[in-house]
């Protein structure tokens, strides 16, 4: 007998001539657009971009579609009397006029908040200032290698909302979760994984410690069936612990733990009632990094109740990556290396690049000022690199903090300046010799020069093409 899924079909009905606001013409939103109207919703779209910053062909099918509309700068003025309002991630619960609403009694919610409500399937949610992408890709191919019905999406993938119709209760969901998707959410993963919390969107959070909030709110709604797996060297994630209502599974690449996942020597392992297993070594994988060792432990905590340990270790050992993340670009005539880290928008994430290599690196960063301190990051770039490049709004503070630990240190270090990307490849291209490693990754965000960090990485792919022979 086929699945009926009572609960969503509640919810269409709800729809019905419902005053709906939809916040943010992005990606995910659009297919929810066109499902909002299939169920008779009275939509009216708010964006802060004006109409001729907008796609012309999405445009055109509001004005078809006969949807109300209210953009640019005061574009949440008419934001009034709405039963549910759909935020897009960039426009955080806290702006007053979403409390406003929130207060007169309207549902504040996101895309993915109401998929995670109206899906049937198992849900496994990945959060954390690093290693996001990579868990969450990697748990997915692990999933879908072994058989299981899965679904990747949240902050990648595709719009997950209008697949919930053919969900069933044998799926799993697989969610990257950032933490202005989670700020205000009401529902919990079924499984929820924190890979660390560092200093990060400090120019969209008030401040740290409502950053440390959101990002707790994965486990916020779990309940004595839930499973919480969470990086036991990270001194935030760990405090998670004490809230957990459901069982918890640490891993760790510095402690060796009594029961958990562990790094050792650069092997996975499994340690249960003191006893430890052997899962991976890390020379057999194409990830590199302590970093990815430890997304690979929280992938196999994930997917240990799901699959069988030798198909996680076949896709383990064969992942080579996200793009955008430790990726290689090219390797030149002169057989220097070229990587594309432009994920990296915070320096610790950066840091945990250079700490990939047995190698000093040509390292080349700077980028959108997301107000972080750039001080942590001085002594690992004098540790690990030969020549650094800079550009964007962020390159002052890292030359700063550069500067001032080469003069307590009495050291000095080849720093150049650049205005374009395109001139840090040319730079780097004319210093570098045989056998170097060039590394993009800019330890800030990519909003001052680029629409994405990954309009950044293909830029700097191009160019590397381009002028590298």
């Amino acid at each position: 007998m086929a699945y009926i899924n009572e609960k969503l079909i509640e919810f269409n009905e709800y729809l019905k001539n419902r005053k709906v606001a939809v916040i943010g013409l992005g990606v995910s939103n659009i297919p929810l657009i066109e499902y909002l109207r299939k169920y008779k919703a009275i939509v009216t779209i708010f964006d802060k971009r004006t109409i001729e910053n907008l796609d012309k062909d999405i445009m055109d099918k509001i004005v078809e579609y006969g949807m109300e509309f209210s953009l640019g700068d005061n574009y949440l003025s008419k934001l009034k009397g709405f039963d549910i309002i759909f935020r897009s991630p960039s426009c955080l619960p806290t702006v007053p006029e979403l409390v406003e609403e929130a207060e007169r009694g309207a549902i504040v919610t996101t895309e993915i908040e109401m998929l995670m409500e109206l899906t049937p399937g198992k849900i496994i949610g990945i959060t954390g200032s690093e290693g996001k992408t990579t868990t969450t890709t990697l748990i997915y191919e692990i999933l879908k290698t072994a058989g299981v019905s899965c679904y990747l999406g949240g902050n990648i993938g595709i719009p997950l909302f209008t697949k919930v119709e053919e969900m069933t209760p044998d799926d799993v969901i697989v969610l990257e979760l950032s933490s202005f998707q989670l700020m205000d959410m009401k529902i919990s993963p079924d499984i929820a994984i924190v890979t660390n919390v560092t200093p990060n969107h400090l120019d969209y959070h008030k401040d740290l410690e409502e950053y440390i909030n959101a990002k707790k709110t994965i486990l916020e709604y779990q309940n004595e069936s839930s499973t919480l797996i969470l990086n036991y060297d990270n001194p935030i994630t760990k405090e998670y612990a004490k809230s957990a209502k459901g069982k918890v599974i640490f891993f760790s690449s510095k402690t060796k733990l009594d029961n958990g996942y562990i790094v050792d020597d650069n092997v996975i392992k499994l340690c249960e009632n003191n006893l430890r297993k052997h899962i991976i070594d890390g020379k057999n994988m194409l990830l590199p990094g302590k970093h990815n060792l430890e997304n690979v432990c929280a992938a196999l905590a994930a997917t240990s109740g799901i699959v069988d340990e030798k198909t996680a270790i076949k896709v383990i050992t064969s992942f080579k990556g996200v793009e955008h993340r430790l990726e290689l670009v090219k390797e030149s005539e002169n057989s220097v290396k070229w990587y594309n880290d432009s994920s990296s928008s915070s320096p610790s994430r950066t840091i945990a690049g250079l700490n990939s290599y047995d190698k000093k690196v040509i390292l080349i960063a700077g980028g959108y000022d997301k107000n972080l301190d750039y001080t942590p990051i001085a002594k690992p770039i004098i540790e690990k690199v030969k020549a650094l490049i800079l550009l964007g709004q962020t390159k002052e503070k890292i030359y700063k903090a550069v500067e001032e630990e080469l003069e307590k240190q009495g050291k000095t270090l080849n720093i150049y300046d650049a205005a374009t990307l395109e001139e840090t490849v040319m730079i780097a291209n004319e210093i570098s010799g045989h056998g170097d490693i060039v590394l993009f990754s800019p330890a800030s965000a990519s909003f001052d020069l680029f629409k994405n960090f990954a309009d950044r990485g293909n830029q700097f792919k191009d160019l590397v093409k381009k002028i590298v022979k």
